[in-house]
């Protein structure tokens, strides 16, 4: 599975493709295939997304989960305070990233 992230142009935060739009939550993200190359383009192009990159990930039931750790740490926002985190309720959640 391959997904697609970036930041966004305005906010400045990461962001997934989520098939009709961009989306805060990994959870939403969609698989590209091999057209997330041509996608990045239209969208940078568009001055929706800045950085925007293709990310390979494993599906799961809650969503896709990125292969390197680096982007699941970027799915889920700071590490060292989890309470600030984008699932700040969910206690498992520093498990996800390692």
């Amino acid at each position: 599975m391959k997904v697609v992230t970036g930041n966004d142009l305005k906010s400045g935060a990461v962001i997934w493709w989520a098939g009709d739009g961009w989306s805060r939550h990994i959870e939403d993200a969609v698989d590209v295939g091999e057209t997330g190359d041509t996608l990045i383009a239209a969208e940078t192009a568009a001055q929706r997304v800045n950085g925007g990159y293709v990310v390979e990930a494993t599906p799961t039931p809650e969503g896709p989960r990125p292969a390197h750790i680096k982007d699941r740490i970027r799915a889920l926002g700071p590490t060292v305070r989890l309470d600030l985190s984008l699932k700040p309720v969910d206690h498992d959640a520093g498990n996800w990233v390692i």
